[in-house]
């Protein structure tokens, strides 16, 4: 076994503290690289307060990993030792389901295997993340990291980017398309990155006036503050798309108002109460709501790969391990533009 340094919450009261564990042993078909930058998810805090249910403790979150190869398998043909690599939200799936073999290991029908408060598919062994010095992950499930990209602010693409990413390539966003990004945080500042860089015309809406200069910042092209009704009715029936970041709770009849016949709203948040839908916010324009995982092993490399092309990453504020709970303290107040991101070397 390989001895792991990390932090974990033993339970779900406990907060997080330093806790030594064993990594399995490089396999045939394995990757093992030592954990430089981890980015900080809301889900981590969600997770090891034990909110969303059917936690496993000890817990070590982190699911925005990146770091360098150190060790490969005898079998491995997709890495050698010294690159740079990175995993995200899983670490392996059935590979026989009928979405696996189309490349939508996020929607795996047997269960895919997150990278923390999961199970392998043993479905015995439990998931460490990447609050750690170092991690195994079968080749299949790590992804090569462009030397052109900042590796701190790359390690949220693998959660935020791909969050956002793929929703949009799903429903084709771009040229010609109006494009709406509710909420400006981890995920919403990705969602304006990636809809400018497709060419669609992108507004924020935000309850925050004092956002509208990031926004701009940022790449937007328009700002509407959804707490005055006059901004909010100047947009009616005016976007194609709407991707709604939020996840606290809001009315989603008083958007879907705002989209065109045949537009389509794109759930990426998860607001902890349900909301009631009307059908005729849906009914008179033809309109769509829908939701959205992360995207697949295939799409995220894709990914990747346009952002090293077209110099995309996150903004993210680097913080030092020992300092995570006053940084979850900030996250629930929205007070970091947009991600924080671990240093692992501080570990």
């Amino acid at each position: 076994m390989i001895a792991t340094k990390g932090y974990a919450a033993q339970t779900k009261d406990s907060g997080l503290a330093p806790w030594n564990f064993d990594r399995r042993e490089v396999g045939a078909h394995d990757v093992q690289f030592d954990i430089i930058y981890c980015g900080v998810c809301h889900s981590d805090l969600h997770q090891i307060k034990g909110e969303w249910g059917g936690e496993i403790f000890p817990m070590v979150p982190g699911h925005e990993i990146v770091g360098r190869v150190i060790a490969v398998g005898d079998q491995v043909t997709k890495f050698k030792v010294g690159d740079l690599a990175g995993t995200g939200c899983m670490v392996d799936s059935c590979r026989v389901c009928e979405n696996c073999q189309h490349g939508l290991e996020q929607y795996c029908i047997n269960g895919n295997s997150l990278t923390y408060n999961g199970l392998e598919q043993d479905h015995k062994t439990p998931t460490y993340g990447g609050y750690s010095n170092t991690i195994v992950v079968n080749e299949d499930f790590v992804l090569h990291i462009s030397d052109k990209l900042d590796l701190a602010a790359t390690a949220p693409l693998l959660c935020a980017g791909i969050t956002t990413y793929s929703p949009l390539r799903h429903w084709k966003v771009g040229k010609g398309h109006k494009l709406a990004v509710m909420g400006l945080g981890g995920l919403g500042h990705m969602g304006i990155k990636f809809g400018v860089a497709f060419g669609a015309e992108v507004t924020v809406l935000s309850t925050s006036p004092k956002k509208e200069e990031d926004a701009r910042k940022l790449g937007a092209h328009n700002f509407i503050v959804t707490s005055d009704p006059d901004q909010l009715k100047s947009v009616t029936g005016y976007f194609d798309f709407i991707l709604d970041t939020v996840s606290a709770e809001h009315d989603y009849n008083q958007y879907l108002a705002l989209l065109k016949t045949d537009g389509v709203h794109i759930c990426v948040g998860a607001p902890p109460t349900p909301s009631a839908l009307m059908a005729f916010s849906l009914i008179p324009g033809r309109k769509s709501i829908a939701g959205s995982n992360i995207g697949g092993i295939a799409e995220t490399q894709e990914m990747l790969d346009f952002c090293a092309e077209n110099n995309i990453v996150s903004d993210i504020e680097l913080i030092d391990i020992k300092d995570i709970q006053s940084a979850y303290e900030r996250m629930l107040k929205g007070d970091v533009r947009y991600r924080f991101v671990i240093d692992m070397a501080t570990l």
